[in-house]
């Protein structure tokens, strides 16, 4: 792979610039891909893009830029997009720095800005050794997540259509699933989501089989049911359900019939109950009766010890002697059954006679 410096002027990298939305952003003349398939969105804060501009009107160095040259005499971006597209946005009018919009500029600050040179290396090489080096350069300041670098290594028709459902800040999957995810968009944690639910955790083995097909809309199809079902089956509430892994979920209770009504009385219920460590655990437990995605209240070691000498260390099923080291509290009346977590209802069991009654 053969690398070279470039001195590319502001002037001449935002000329043509246009942002086509699904179409692709570009600039240098339309000869440069500001946004390949396998680039983030934009997603520079207002004091990061703020920061760009001071720094060319200060004559401040930016961090180089990585171009790639492709046969056909155009290039991509490889790393520098942010800063790319916050000069391109300013230069275009989008927004104003220190209370001043591009055209609002002296002529000489404005050709300050015009003709500040960028440095940018361009890479000529095989597609395999560009998104090595993708891989390797990252993007300074904003370290990619694990979904963007997959959407990288599976760069194809299948990634491009994707993103159209779970990539943009308004798509589709985030007015449907707001209420249910954890993430941002843009920063490709709804599309990890959604293949994570249709692969069972298999995620690049599903983007490997996927890559090149021309349509993405079976996985969008599989996230809408689950919604759906979540929606069929509880009440939303944002705090408790960001998060769940509705996937798995879905994929072993869809199939049952869940009473919303009942389901909300019980969700109240445990939303009330002190001995629930674990609120965002209510609807697995709804659907598993495993109390361990409750996380319920354990007793203190206090609580434990007073059973203990009150049983005279002895076990209070099989009521053989141990050390305290040795025993476990427990509820007398289980949990499930209304018992709570206090003193009247600790008792002291081996580990043998728990681990026995804890499995019955």
């Amino acid at each position: 792979m053969k690398v070279a410096l470039r001195q590319v002027t502001v002037r001449d990298l935002v000329k043509s610039y246009h942002d086509d939305g699904e179409g692709g952003v570009f600039g240098y003349g339309g000869k440069l891909d500001i946004r390949p398939p396998y680039q983030r969105e934009f997603i520079y804060k207002p004091r990061e893009r703020d920061a760009v501009i001071h720094s060319i009107l200060k004559g401040f160095p930016l961090n180089v830029m990585y171009w790639a040259d492709r046969e056909d005499g155009t290039f991509e971006i490889i790393d520098g997009q942010q800063r790319t597209i916050s000069v391109a946005q300013y230069v275009d009018g989008e927004f104003s720095f220190d209370g001043r919009y591009f055209h609002n500029l002296p002529s000489d600050t404005a050709d300050r800005i015009l003709d500040y040179e960028l440095m940018v290396y361009v890479c000529t090489g095989t597609d395999s050794e560009k998104l090595a080096w993708f891989r390797t350069i990252n993007i300074a300041g904003q370290k990619l997540t694990q979904q963007e670098l997959r959407n990288a290594v599976y760069a194809g028709a299948w990634v491009t259509d994707a993103k159209r459902y779970f990539s943009r800040a308004g798509a589709v999957a985030y007015r449907v699933g707001a209420d249910h995810l954890n993430g941002s968009p843009i920063r490709q944690e709804y599309l990890e989501t959604a293949i994570r639910w249709i692969s069972g955790g298999a995620i690049e083995d599903y983007m490997a089989r996927h890559q090149h097909d021309a349509s993405a809309k079976p996985l969008w199809s599989h996230f809408r049911r689950v919604i759906e079902w979540v929606e069929s089956c509880f009440k939303t509430r944002p705090k408790l359900m960001r998060g769940v892994d509705w996937g798995k979920l879905y994929d072993h209770h869809h199939g049952e019939s869940v009473d919303f009504e009942a389901a909300e009385k019980e969700t109240l219920e445990l939303i009330e109950d002190d001995d629930v460590q674990r609120q965002r655990g209510i609807y697995a437990y709804l659907l598993t009766r495993d109390e361990r995605h409750l996380n319920i209240r354990a007793f203190s070691p206090a609580m434990k010890r007073r059973a203990y000498e009150r049983q005279e260390g002895r076990c209070e099923v099989c009521r053989d002697e141990f050390e305290l080291a040795q025993m476990e509290a427990d509820h007398i009346t289980p949990w499930a059954e209304g018992g709570k977590t206090v003193q009247e209802n600790c008792q002291a069991l081996c580990r043998d006679c728990n681990r026995r009654k804890g499995a019955k």
